[in-house]
Parts: structure tokens; C-alpha cells; sequence
């Protein structure tokens, strides 16, 4: 039996290595590799050499949809840990028969596709739609208005589409919370935001890190919400790469942009799991001596 397990786990880690090489590793390969050669009258791509592609990243207008795009999504994950936490911290200490139905608000939006689920914002944020009509019946509004095709709709759009991608990681991450550090940290003398600051929150900020990480990278890269939603008034970084390589047909300043993407998105990572270790030791360590201070007190 005990042979069968090891080769059985000796083929899945063969299994999954070689899926991840051809479909993951080689197509990267091949990206990095049309960023430096130019583009051809009658091919997609050339075998010329060239840095060029990189250098006309640093236009302007580029830098421009690179700013809007990082803008609008710290803008969205913000939101979304303002909204998701609460929610999360009432669903993992909420009774145990209320649990799954409050669970289950969270993941009915993953039953259906989120490009349906965008074009049906299309009839809440549109002229004369749900969210226009209540405003008018509610008596704020004189006329209808439209928040089509704004950076509002777009940030709205982000958001309904990558808060359950927020409070499920945030969830996980109360729910194994030791509820008993609470209490001790109340019978102490620390008060509720005491508590929350040197114990709840260090220790939740694994899922924190990685709830912000699941909203932040999507929505960077994310291309039909702006389409839909924004209209040609605002590109993204998602509607750059995807116009050069659907619109434009210049493969090699696509493919550049999107490496630069990649990169950036992988520098973030490696950042925010440098400072999650960093918060959980000044955690524990700001916990031990808020605990120490309050019982010397």
C-alpha cells in the first residue's frame, strides 16, 4: 500500500509539472521571447532583434493607463477590505445554523459568469435603469442619470465582480481564530480596539494579504469590465494588451506590455509575502507586550 501512495504521488507531481510546462511556462516562454522582435508587414512577428518595444512602453499615454489602472484597482481592493472584513468577522462568528446560508450570499455570484453578471450592470447603471429610477423615486435626483461609461461604473463593476474573492480568504482566516485571545486580551483590560489592533488583526493578516491579493491582480489585468462598463472613454491596462493583440495586430508591443504586467504582478507578490512575515513577528511581538503592559498595569 505504501508503495502504491508513493507512486502514485510520484506520478502526480510528474502529471501536474509536465500540464504546468507546456500550458503555463512554454507560452510565457514564447511571450518574453516576441518581446524582442519587431513586427512584420505580413507576419505577426520578425525575426529581428529589437529593444524597441520596451522603449515605446515609456510613453506617456502608456504610463497614463498604467496609473489609471493601478489607481482604480488599490481603489477597489480598498473598498473591498472595508466591506469584506466586516462581513467576513460576522459570518465566521455567526451561529453555526445561520453560517451557511450567509456563506451561501457570498458564492451564488459563482454560479453564474461574470461577464453576464457585468452586462447586467449595464441595466442598474444605465439611463432610465434600477439604480436612476430609485434615485428618482427616493426624490434625490430631478431627471435620470446615467453612470455608464464613467470610472465609477468600472470601479463598481470591479468591485460587485471581486468581493467574494475578498471574504472567502478573509473567512478562513477569522474562523481559525483562538476566540480565547480575545477574551483574555478583555480580561486584561484592553479595550475593543485594543484588542482588535494587537490581536485580531495581526492575526488575521494572512487573510488579509490574500484577499488583497485576489482582488488587487485581477482587477489590474481585468479587460471586460472597462469594456463593457467604460466604453472606448477609459483604457486600461487589460484593454491596452488586449487592443494590440486583437486590434492593432502588434504582437511584440503586446506581448511586452503584458511581460511588464507579469513582472510587476510578480514583484507584488514577493513584496506582500515579505510583509506578511515581517506583520506576524512585529504581531506577536506587539501582542506579548501589549499583554505583559496591561496585566503589569
Amino acid at each position: 500500500m505504501q508503495k502504491i501512495s508513493s507512486r502514485f504521488v510520484r506520478t502526480s507531481i510528474v502529471v501536474v509539472t509536465l500540464w504546468l510546462s507546456i500550458f503555463v511556462l512554454a507560452p510565457q516562454a514564447m511571450l518574453l521571447i516576441a518581446t524582442f522582435l519587431e513586427r512584420g508587414q505580413q507576419d505577426f512577428l520578425t525575426t529581428t532583434f529589437t529593444l524597441g518595444n520596451y522603449v515605446r512602453l515609456f510613453d506617456p499615454v502608456f504610463l497614463l493607463i498604467f496609473w489609471e489602472s493601478f489607481r482604480l484597482a488599490g481603489i477597489t481592493t480598498l473598498v473591498c477590505l472595508l466591506f469584506g472584513y466586516p462581513f467576513a468577522y460576522i459570518l465566521a462568528t455567526s451561529r453555526r445554523t445561520l453560517r451557511p446560508w450567509l456563506l451561501l450570499l457570498v458564492i451564488i455570484p459563482f454560479w453564474t459568469n461574470s461577464l453576464i453578471r457585468t452586462y447586467a450592470m449595464v441595466i442598474i447603471l444605465k439611463s432610465g435603469g434600477v439604480l436612476s429610477n430609485v434615485l428618482l423615486w427616493l426624490g434625490l435626483i430631478d431627471q435620470p442619470i446615467s453612470l455608464m461609461y464613467t470610472d465609477f461604473a468600472i470601479f463598481i463593476g470591479f468591485s460587485y465582480t471581486l468581493l467574494p474573492f475578498m471574504i472567502l480568504p478573509l473567512f478562513a482566516a477569522i474562523e481559525k481564530l483562538d476566540m480565547r485571545l480575545l477574551d483574555a486580551s478583555k480580561d486584561l483590560g484592553a479595550t475593543a480596539f485594543q484588542t482588535f489592533r494587537h490581536v485580531t488583526l495581526p492575526l488575521t493578516m494572512p487573510g488579509i494579504v490574500a484577499g488583497c491579493m485576489l482582488v488587487f491582480l485581477p482587477a489590474l489585468g481585468m479587460f471586460y469590465v472597462p469594456e463593457i462598463l467604460g466604453g472606448s472613454r477609459f483604457m486600461l491596462l487589460g484593454n491596452y494588451i488586449t487592443n494590440q493583440f486583437l486590434m492593432a495586430r502588434d504582437w511584440p508591443l503586446g506581448a511586452a506590455a503584458s511581460t511588464i504586467l507579469t513582472a510587476t504582478l510578480i514583484m507584488m507578490i514577493l513584496v506582500y509575502l515579505r510583509s506578511v512575515r515581517a506583520s506576524a513577528r512585529s504581531g506577536e511581538g506587539a501582542l506579548e507586550g501589549e499583554l505583559l503592559s496591561t496585566e503589569g498595569a
